[in-house]
């Protein structure tokens, strides 16, 4: 019976150091989900391999999913590109797995693949879709804004809740009026909660269109021009005076309880939520950012007797911060 026991304990031992070795010894690996697309690359690509070219990607609806890309081309783009049409931006027209539709996740992975791969002008990415395609766009651009230039959904929607993180986007939005299949009020809910935030939204609604509204749109030069004519949003900072900032100098907490304390430092606006300190730039005489490639912001509110009350964060979600009186 001890005999047993040793054997047993030895083993252990054995399998303990065996182990503790092994994970003394890890190699760095990854796991790579293929997504295969269809790609256009415009006349004049392969000449000039300095020039940066804009990149439009179309997301296909649900009936396309699968692994057969050849069925990519039943609509939209890929179609007119297979019957010969010639675009003057990059196309690329990924195929999501069937029964999952678009993850955001693995669309910004390709995304910065094709940044990596292609001479793709950064400021100068759109997307659009149809269907499946058309939620799978409002969903992008609600998750990355920053990514975008501007969108095209076609008989889409999202979360509403969400709407206001594409104030800075350029959105032309399309259904059709008597779609049975993703109702109108889908799009229709979008637009009016994203005005509030960004009056110059267009929404195309075809009075006789149901749910193939996507033929009338792609179809649509006029699409692809005002594509064309958008840039990827970035904030251009003025000069405020310090007089002016030092209105906005003191402690704000919000429901949570957290404190952001502002003062102004060289001529410069600082916001100290606990452990960081973070110089501002203005856009405006209440508008303030800090990164140049993002559309986060904080914008300050007053009272009718032009009294500082507090800010609002656009960071990630909307914080409302307001100003603690002084004693």
């Amino acid at each position: 019976m001890k005999k047993i026991i040793a054997i047993k304990t030895l083993l252990f031992v054995l399998l303990f150091c065996v182990g503790g070795s092994l994970e003394a010894q890890q190699t760095e690996e990854k796991f790579v989900l293929e997504t295969k697309y269809l790609l256009y690359l415009p006349k004049g690509y392969g000449a000039d391999t300095i020039k940066k070219w804009p990149l439009m990607i179309f997301l296909h609806g649900s009936v396309e999913s699968g692994d057969d890309l050849q069925k990519v081309k039943m609509h939209g783009p890929p179609k007119l590109i297979e019957a010969g049409k010639k675009f003057p931006f990059i196309v690329v027209s990924p195929q999501a797995p069937p029964n999952t539709g678009w993850q955001t996740e693995i669309m910004k992975s390709m995304l910065e693949s094709l940044k990596q791969k292609f001479r793709v002008d950064p400021d100068r990415i759109y997307m659009t879709g149809l269907s499946m395609g058309g939620f799978g766009t409002w969903n992008y651009a609600e998750k990355y804004p920053d990514d975008i230039a501007a969108i095209a959904p076609v008989c889409g929607g999202s979360d509403t809740a969400l709407a206001w993180k594409l104030k800075y986007t350029p959105v032309w939005c399309f259904h059709g009026a008597k779609d049975d299949v993703v109702p109108p009020q889908s799009s229709i809910r979008m637009i009016t909660e994203l005005k509030k935030y960004n009056p110059d939204v267009k929404f195309t609604l075809y009075p006789e269109a149901n749910h193939n509204s996507w033929d009338l749109t792609y179809n649509n030069d006029s699409l692809y021009t005002w594509l064309l004519s958008q840039k990827k949003f970035k904030f251009k900072q003025v000069t405020v005076k310090p007089e002016q900032l030092r209105q906005y100098e003191g402690d704000y907490v919000n429901s949570r309880n957290d404190t952001v304390r502002a003062k102004v430092e060289n001529e410069k606006l600082i916001l100290m939520p606990p452990g960081e300190r973070i110089e501002m730039k203005a856009s405006s005489l209440t508008n303030f950012y800090w990164n140049d490639n993002s559309t986060n912001e904080v914008v300050f509110t007053r009272n009718r007797k032009g009294e500082t009350t507090g800010f609002n964060a656009y960071v990630g979600e909307i914080q409302e911060f307001r100003k603690v009186k002084k004693h």
